[in-house]
């Protein structure tokens, strides 16, 4: 199929959850490198509140990612919080009536969840945030529906995508965030933000593969 239902969209969620759970320890050592060391903490605790609220209940995707968005917008410190939440939030708003979500759909939903970020913050690809890690994959997505590749393909692409992006973050010197102080000390690192994207787009990518 080349959509799926918004109301199947719990278990996409829930992989999303366990991927922030089980790389708690990885976000938190990436982050102390040239960060405060709290990402994979903070991260963790806003996730585990959604499942701990959540699991039990029945939920949309978009209605899990407005809840979810809420929680790490209003509940989680440091500045990935408001950050995420506002990815999340407008991801959600942009797909919210939808009851069978496309690849096009997708794609615009996570485009006004990157458009809803760069509303808030200046940095843009090539400033070591999660920017580089979400830009391309929206981009991918774009690319995909343009060659007129079947959603699973688009998926793949979009991770393929994603890591790239994250893995490009290493090279780069940090123009924003407390890793910013370090000038050139911050190359050689990977941003733990653009890192916890990827692991976010894959759970995600995955979850809505097992549904198409």
């Amino acid at each position: 199929m080349n959509t799926f239902q918004n109301k199947d969209g719990k278990n996409i969620l829930l992989k999303m959850v366990t991927a922030i759970q089980e790389n708690k320890a990885y976000l938190g050592e990436i982050d102390g490198l040239i960060g405060d060391g709290d990402h994979g903490m903070n991260m963790n605790k806003g996730f585990t509140l959604f499942k701990e609220r959540f699991a039990n209940q029945a939920f949309s995707f978009t209605k899990g990612m407005e809840e979810l968005g809420t929680i790490l917008f209003s509940e989680i410190g440091g500045s990935m919080g408001p950050i995420y939440g506002t990815v999340l939030m407008d991801t959600a708003e942009a797909g919210e009536n939808l009851q069978d979500i496309s690849l096009t759909n997708f794609h615009h939903m996570l485009t006004a969840g990157l458009n809803g970020l760069q509303e808030i913050v200046e940095a843009k690809v090539g400033d070591k945030t999660l920017i580089d890690t979400l830009s391309p994959a929206v981009d991918a997505l774009k690319d995909s529906i343009d060659k007129n590749l079947n959603f699973a393909d688009a998926l793949t692409n979009m991770k393929t995508a994603a890591e790239l992006g994250r893995d490009s973050t290493k090279d780069l010197v940090a123009k924003f965030g407390r890793s910013a102080r370090l000038g050139e000390r911050s190359r050689g690192v990977l941003d733990a933000g653009s890192v916890s994207c990827c692991l976010i787009l894959n759970a995600m990518a995955d979850g809505i593969l097992e549904l198409l």
